[in-house]
Protein backbone atom coordinates (compact mmCIF):
# COMPACT_ATOMS: atom_id res chain seq x y z
CA UNK A 1 0.00 0.00 0.00
CA UNK A 2 2.51 2.51 0.71
CA UNK A 3 4.53 1.25 -2.60
CA UNK A 4 1.15 2.58 -4.00
CA UNK A 5 1.23 6.10 -2.45
CA UNK A 6 5.00 6.59 -3.45
CA UNK A 7 3.75 6.22 -7.09
CA UNK A 8 1.56 8.30 -6.60
CA UNK A 9 3.12 11.43 -6.09
CA UNK A 10 4.93 11.70 -9.15
CA UNK A 11 1.77 12.08 -10.94
CA UNK A 12 0.16 14.27 -8.43
CA UNK A 13 3.38 16.65 -8.88
CA UNK A 14 3.23 16.54 -12.69
CA UNK A 15 -0.43 17.28 -12.58
CA UNK A 16 0.04 20.25 -10.38
CA UNK A 17 2.71 21.46 -12.41
CA UNK A 18 0.74 20.89 -15.89
CA UNK A 19 -2.03 23.33 -14.54
CA UNK A 20 1.05 25.51 -13.36
CA UNK A 21 2.40 25.57 -17.27
CA UNK A 22 -1.41 26.18 -18.73
CA UNK A 23 -1.57 29.76 -16.95
CA UNK A 24 0.16 33.02 -18.90
CA UNK A 25 2.16 35.40 -16.26
CA UNK A 26 1.07 39.28 -16.16
CA UNK A 27 3.44 39.88 -18.75
CA UNK A 28 2.67 37.73 -21.45
CA UNK A 29 -0.71 38.70 -20.83
CA UNK A 30 -0.13 42.59 -20.90
CA UNK A 31 2.11 40.95 -23.98
CA UNK A 32 -0.97 39.80 -25.92
CA UNK A 33 -2.74 43.15 -25.06
CA UNK A 34 -0.41 45.51 -26.36
CA UNK A 35 0.09 43.31 -29.77
CA UNK A 36 -3.60 42.97 -30.13
CA UNK A 37 -4.41 47.08 -29.76
CA UNK A 38 -1.26 48.19 -31.69
CA UNK A 39 -2.17 46.18 -34.79
CA UNK A 40 -5.95 46.37 -34.21
CA UNK A 41 -4.85 49.96 -36.97
CA UNK A 42 -8.67 50.74 -37.46
CA UNK A 43 -9.35 50.51 -33.62
CA UNK A 44 -12.39 48.34 -34.01
CA UNK A 45 -11.81 46.55 -31.53
CA UNK A 46 -11.42 43.42 -34.34
CA UNK A 47 -7.89 42.54 -36.68
CA UNK A 48 -8.22 40.69 -39.84
CA UNK A 49 -6.16 38.47 -41.61
CA UNK A 50 -3.37 41.29 -42.10
CA UNK A 51 -3.56 42.85 -38.33
CA UNK A 52 -3.26 39.29 -36.92
CA UNK A 53 -0.75 38.31 -38.91
CA UNK A 54 1.16 41.21 -38.03
CA UNK A 55 0.53 40.59 -34.37
CA UNK A 56 1.15 37.32 -34.75
CA UNK A 57 4.61 37.66 -35.38
CA UNK A 58 5.25 40.21 -33.16
CA UNK A 59 4.72 37.90 -30.63
CA UNK A 60 7.54 35.89 -32.16
CA UNK A 61 5.03 33.46 -34.04
CA UNK A 62 6.50 32.72 -37.17
CA UNK A 63 2.84 32.31 -39.11
CA UNK A 64 2.46 31.20 -42.66
CA UNK A 65 -0.48 32.47 -44.81
CA UNK A 66 -2.18 29.51 -44.79
CA UNK A 67 -2.33 29.10 -41.21
CA UNK A 68 -3.41 32.55 -40.47
CA UNK A 69 -6.64 32.38 -42.81
CA UNK A 70 -7.46 28.70 -40.91
CA UNK A 71 -7.36 31.14 -37.46
CA UNK A 72 -9.89 33.78 -38.99
CA UNK A 73 -12.00 31.03 -41.10
CA UNK A 74 -12.47 28.65 -38.11
CA UNK A 75 -12.96 31.46 -35.14
CA UNK A 76 -14.39 34.44 -37.34
CA UNK A 77 -17.95 33.90 -35.41
CA UNK A 78 -19.81 36.40 -37.35
CA UNK A 79 -18.88 36.23 -40.85
CA UNK A 80 -17.04 39.60 -40.65
CA UNK A 81 -13.11 38.24 -41.75
CA UNK A 82 -12.29 39.44 -38.42
CA UNK A 83 -11.74 38.03 -34.81
CA UNK A 84 -12.19 39.82 -31.36
CA UNK A 85 -9.52 40.23 -28.44
CA UNK A 86 -11.05 37.15 -26.91
CA UNK A 87 -10.29 34.69 -29.88
CA UNK A 88 -7.06 36.58 -30.43
CA UNK A 89 -5.92 35.67 -26.69
CA UNK A 90 -7.13 32.34 -26.73
CA UNK A 91 -5.68 31.72 -30.09
CA UNK A 92 -2.17 33.12 -28.75
CA UNK A 93 -2.31 31.64 -25.39
CA UNK A 94 -2.11 28.12 -26.18
CA UNK A 95 0.57 28.60 -28.59
CA UNK A 96 2.06 30.67 -25.95
CA UNK A 97 2.58 27.97 -23.77
CA UNK A 98 3.14 25.46 -25.83
CA UNK A 99 6.73 27.29 -26.51
CA UNK A 100 10.31 25.60 -25.49
CA UNK A 101 11.74 28.54 -23.69
CA UNK A 102 15.28 27.85 -24.95
CA UNK A 103 14.24 27.62 -27.99
CA UNK A 104 12.53 31.15 -28.32
CA UNK A 105 15.57 32.09 -26.48
CA UNK A 106 17.97 31.32 -29.15
CA UNK A 107 15.49 32.45 -31.84
CA UNK A 108 15.45 36.09 -30.33
CA UNK A 109 18.85 36.32 -29.82
CA UNK A 110 19.82 35.40 -33.79
CA UNK A 111 17.06 38.29 -34.49
CA UNK A 112 19.19 40.96 -32.51
CA UNK A 113 22.62 39.51 -33.96
CA UNK A 114 21.95 40.14 -37.38
CA UNK A 115 25.56 39.74 -38.07
CA UNK A 116 26.10 36.37 -37.06
CA UNK A 117 29.22 37.64 -34.95
CA UNK A 118 27.59 35.33 -31.51
CA UNK A 119 27.13 38.67 -29.61
CA UNK A 120 24.71 41.64 -29.21
CA UNK A 121 26.15 44.77 -29.97
CA UNK A 122 24.52 48.12 -29.25
CA UNK A 123 24.01 49.06 -32.89
CA UNK A 124 22.29 45.95 -33.00
CA UNK A 125 19.84 46.68 -29.97
CA UNK A 126 19.68 50.34 -32.12
CA UNK A 127 18.75 48.64 -35.03
CA UNK A 128 15.72 46.68 -33.00
CA UNK A 129 14.69 49.27 -31.28
CA UNK A 130 14.47 51.76 -34.24
CA UNK A 131 12.59 48.61 -35.98
CA UNK A 132 10.16 48.77 -33.63
CA UNK A 133 9.39 52.22 -33.12
CA UNK A 134 10.70 52.53 -30.04
CA UNK A 135 12.30 55.48 -29.19
CA UNK A 136 15.07 54.15 -26.78
CA UNK A 137 18.34 56.36 -25.91
CA UNK A 138 21.33 54.94 -26.52
CA UNK A 139 22.14 55.25 -22.95
CA UNK A 140 18.94 52.71 -21.94
CA UNK A 141 20.53 50.63 -24.45
CA UNK A 142 23.80 50.83 -22.89
CA UNK A 143 22.28 50.44 -19.26
CA UNK A 144 20.24 46.91 -21.25
CA UNK A 145 23.57 45.66 -22.55
CA UNK A 146 25.56 46.93 -18.85
CA UNK A 147 22.54 44.06 -17.09
CA UNK A 148 23.90 41.24 -19.38
CA UNK A 149 27.69 41.64 -20.21
CA UNK A 150 29.57 38.59 -18.71
CA UNK A 151 33.01 40.17 -20.00
CA UNK A 152 33.23 43.58 -19.88
CA UNK A 153 33.23 43.99 -23.63
CA UNK A 154 30.62 46.02 -24.31
CA UNK A 155 28.54 43.13 -26.08
CA UNK A 156 25.77 40.52 -24.74
CA UNK A 157 27.51 36.94 -25.66
CA UNK A 158 26.23 33.68 -26.45
CA UNK A 159 26.57 33.01 -22.96
CA UNK A 160 23.61 34.77 -22.02
CA UNK A 161 21.09 32.96 -23.53
CA UNK A 162 22.40 29.61 -21.95
CA UNK A 163 21.53 31.40 -18.61
CA UNK A 164 18.26 32.86 -19.68
CA UNK A 165 15.39 31.33 -17.11
CA UNK A 166 17.80 31.55 -13.68
CA UNK A 167 16.90 33.61 -11.26
CA UNK A 168 19.56 36.31 -11.21
CA UNK A 169 18.57 36.28 -15.37
CA UNK A 170 15.23 37.54 -14.24
CA UNK A 171 16.24 39.83 -11.50
CA UNK A 172 18.57 41.67 -13.75
CA UNK A 173 15.50 42.06 -16.43
CA UNK A 174 13.14 43.45 -13.71
CA UNK A 175 16.46 45.83 -12.88
CA UNK A 176 16.31 47.06 -17.04
CA UNK A 177 12.49 47.20 -17.23
CA UNK A 178 12.96 49.90 -14.41
CA UNK A 179 15.05 51.68 -16.10
CA UNK A 180 12.76 51.85 -18.95
CA UNK A 181 9.33 51.72 -19.68
CA UNK A 182 10.25 51.55 -23.55
CA UNK A 183 11.88 48.15 -23.52
CA UNK A 184 8.75 46.09 -23.83
CA UNK A 185 8.91 45.57 -27.79
CA UNK A 186 12.21 44.50 -26.45
CA UNK A 187 11.11 42.42 -23.95
CA UNK A 188 8.35 40.64 -26.71
CA UNK A 189 11.28 39.82 -28.94
CA UNK A 190 12.53 37.56 -25.19
CA UNK A 191 15.78 38.75 -23.99
CA UNK A 192 14.25 41.64 -21.62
Amino acid sequence: MVKMSLSLRPDLSAERNKKKRRELTDEQKDEIKEAFELFDTDKDKEIDYHELKVAMRALGFEVKKVDVMTIVKDFDRGGTGKITYEIFKEVVTDRILDRDPKEEVMKAFKLFDDDDSGKISLKNLRRVARELGEDISDEELRAMIDEFDTDGDGEISAAVRDMHGKPEDARARARVRERSANTSSLITYGLW
